[in-house]
């Protein structure tokens, strides 16, 4: 895992070793990336500001200039490198200034000139930039979507899969085992996108993924606050090769915002297991509703993708998706909520929806409400959604 090195005041022996049954995920969340306790230092050391460290003779120590390391980043990805794979000590974490800083690092150090890449075609919206770079790099772009495991057809020859499951905005789930043993066998990399799943929804490296990629920003961090991302794999080698590409673009976050996240962490447990509670009650509501089509929550036993998920997931997210008859019927929807802020991210405290249609990069009806369940309480917020959808009267 990341983070060799210590912090002033830091016991450098690390963390305490498991116990020898495994912790539970709230523990884990509370714990993971502490150092061992030092009197009168504070359990999560503060953040360390420097571009520069003391470094007499030869530069063989951890730390050595701020765009290649930092004390505050060795607490962070030590500790999700603990949530993404517990008690696997050789997987290594890098954080990064944005969730798309992450989702480049990956593409960017595993692909050359020459190679095939598989996306999604379903995928997260910025993705469709990310192509034409790649393509600009003699990259050849296939893309299927995540629903039926429709990537599977698009593998011979490729050099990388990479999976978004959930889909976001779509919510499509595939089967993540099966695309990785298919890959794996043709001689492809797999990358996972978990931003929605979050490591207390699903882990990509235990489905044998190479890679597990997240937007911090959402609900890893959870405030909305934070721009943060990760990149979690077991392979030394493929891992200094994405540090390699961090260190040569310099897409790293700042010390504060690193320790803002891991102070945030500590709640992961508590948000994601009442926002899930949530989304699956509103999933439930929103189904009994004429005026809402196209529901999908894969936590909802209905649901097409819910008998995959349940295989491969232990939380299935805070994010239900639905639509409404055209544009204006969701707008009025929208300008209706009173404790739903109109917002493009996800996985917040705060509950956010969106007309996702608006941004025109997503293949969705123009009526498609991509709507973030918060930590508000589940009556309340259900109470608000109902009124605003009665508020909000037929199509227009």
């Amino acid at each position: 895992m990341t983070g060799q090195g210590h912090a002033p005041g830091q016991d450098a022996t690390g963390p305490a070793p498991a116990p020898a049954r495994p912790w539970g995920d709230g523990t884990r969340a509370v714990r993971a990336g502490l150092p061992e306790p030092v009197k009168y230092e504070p359990t999560l050391p503060g953040p360390v500001f420097a571009a520069h460290f003391h470094l007499p003779g030869e530069p063989t120590g951890p730390y050595t200039y701020g765009r290649d390391e930092n004390p505050t980043w060795t607490h962070l990805e030590r500790a999700i490198g603990e949530l993404e794979a517990p008690g696997e000590p050789d997987v290594e974490t890098l954080v990064f200034a944005s969730g798309m800083a992450a989702i480049s690092a990956v593409l960017f150090s595993q692909l050359a000139d020459g190679d095939a890449v598989v996306l999604p075609s379903d995928g997260y919206q910025a993705l469709p930039l990310v192509h034409e770079q790649l393509r600009a790099f003699g990259i050849e772009v296939r893309t299927a979507p995540t629903g039926g495991d429709a990537q599977l057809g698009l593998l011979d020859g490729a050099r990388l899969l990479w999976i978004e499951s959930p889909s976001n905005p779509g919510l499509d789930v595939c089967d993540i085992r099966r695309l990785v043993a298919a890959a794996h066998a043709a001689g492809a990399l797999v990358a996972v996108d978990n931003t929605l799943a979050t490591p207390l929804g699903q882990r990509p490296l235990e489905l044998g993924a190479d890679f597990s990629v997240a937007s911090d920003t959402k609900g890893m961090t959870g405030h909305g606050d934070i721009l943060l991302g990760h990149v979690s794999c077991r392979d030394p080698r493929r891992a200094a090769e994405v540090r390699r590409w961090r260190k040569i673009v310099g897409a790293i976050p700042g010390p504060m915002e690193a320790w803002l996240a891991h102070r945030s962490l500590a709640t992961l447990h508590l948000r994601i297991d009442r926002q899930c509670a949530t989304a699956l009650a509103l999933a439930q509501a929103l189904s009994t509703r004429a005026d809402v089509t196209g529901l999908r929550y894969p936590g909802l036993p209905g649901d097409p993708s819910h008998a995959v998920a349940a295989r491969q997931m232990r939380r299935f997210g805070p994010v239900v998706s639905f639509e409404l008859a055209d544009r204006g019927h969701a707008e009025r929807f929208l300008e209706e909520l009173r404790l739903v802020d109109d917002a493009t991210s996800f996985g917040g405290v705060r509950s956010t929806a969106e007309r996702r249609g608006r941004w025109g990069g997503d293949a969705v009806p123009e009526g498609f409400i991509r709507f973030s369940v918060g930590a508000e309480d589940t009556e309340d917020l259900i109470d608000d959604v109902l009124r605003a959808l009665d508020a909000a009267g037929p199509a227009g």
